[in-house]
């Protein structure tokens, strides 16, 4: 039995696996990075790092994410190109309850999108359709280059960088 966090991009439900979930916050205040690609919301101040920021509801449907008290940064561990996990915050609507299922509830969506790799399979709760989002297919080859680049080349290791 699994536990997945539910939450909404538009008007359609989805889950994330909380093995993958290192801790969800309110939308705290998120620096903007001037020219970000599309689908990158910033970075913000995680105990001392900063941490990048995507938004799931402008990866997926093109409209940033609606701000309300549900909307949550759900801070996940991301495997880099080199397999090692990074922290990612994901801002997420509607972000209000878990669910448990089993592994074996989930089958294939019946529609697959290689601009959307990231969605994978499908279960029913009560009538609706869920669909999980896999974390670790949720970034592009470019954008995980230019989120994680700075942090491979350690810039944030040295006490001087931390400087302000």
């Amino acid at each position: 039995m699994a536990l997945f966090v539910e939450f909404q991009m538009g008007a359609d439900a989805y889950l994330l696996d909380t093995a993958q979930v290192v801790q969800i916050l309110p939308l705290v205040g998120i620096k903007r990075i001037p020219r970000a690609p599309a689908g990158v919301a910033g970075t913000f101040n995680y105990r001392g790092a900063p941490v990048p920021v995507v938004d799931l509801s402008d990866i997926a449907i093109g409209e940033p994410a609606v701000r309300n008290l549900s909307t949550r940064l759900i801070l996940v561990r991301y495997p880099d190109r080199t397999g090692r996990e990074r922290l990612l915050g994901v801002i997420a609507e509607k972000v209000t309850q878990t669910l448990k299922r089993e592994l074996a509830d989930f089958v294939a969506a019946g529609v697959a999108s290689d601009a959307a790799s990231y969605l994978g399979p499908v279960c029913i709760d009560g009538g609706r359709l869920l669909q999980r989002v896999e974390v670790h297919k949720l970034l592009t080859a470019e954008v995980s280059e230019v989120l994680f680049r700075q942090v491979e080349e350690d810039t944030w290791s040295s006490p001087e960088s931390k400087r302000c």
